[in-house]
């Protein structure tokens, strides 16, 4: 598996992924989340050209996950610089891989280098491979006396969407340098 930066010709890819990996939430119930359509490549264009649109390939190229990132602006509050995950997906049949823990890991060490110290993320609490998959990779809740004005914008935003009919919560990992083994 590669992980690399997205091409603008693999947008309508990412699009794909993120239909078929939705469709995950219809046995919870939520069919809402599985039929709301994913970001206009437009979205994903401005994320590409930002830096942060990656992709976990296939040996012929193909995505098989991708993540969308961004700068949380936080300096503020904390004075430490902390990448927000705004996306990330797998296509279900790449799932149970460890493909999107190696979009996060590669996503962390590109962090660390750049001098951040955290990531952050939005989640459904009670969804399996989301808010319970995340903290096994070393995320942890944030209380709402923790929540940054960043992070406070973001979820206000996603309630106005209407996620809040279930149970949501903003996640961070502090970022230390990984030795390896």
């Amino acid at each position: 598996m590669l992980i690399r930066p997205a091409t603008a010709a693999e947008l309508p890819a990412l699009q794909d992924i993120e239909r078929a990996a939705g469709e995950a939430f219809r046995a919870l119930g939520m069919d809402a989340v599985a039929d709301d359509e994913p970001p206009p490549v437009a979205e994903l264009e401005r994320f590409r050209r930002a830096g942060g649109a990656w992709v976990a390939a296939d040996e012929r190229g193909a995505p098989l996950a991708y993540v969308l990132s961004g700068p949380l602006d936080e300096a503020a509050a904390t004075a430490s610089r902390c990448e927000h995950i705004e996306q990330i997906t797998v296509h279900p049949r790449a799932a149970r891989r460890g493909i999107g823990r190696a979009l996060i890991d590669h996503l962390a060490d590109r962090t660390l280098a750049q001098g951040g110290t955290a990531l952050t993320l939005t989640t459904f609490a009670d969804v399996p491979w989301n808010a319970p998959y995340y903290a096994r990779i070393g995320f942890r809740p944030l209380t709402e006396a923790e929540l940054t004005p960043a992070l406070r914008k973001i979820r206000a935003h996603e309630a106005e969407l209407g996620l809040d009919r279930w149970p949501r919560l903003c996640m961070r990992r502090a970022l230390t340098p990984r030795t390896a083994p």
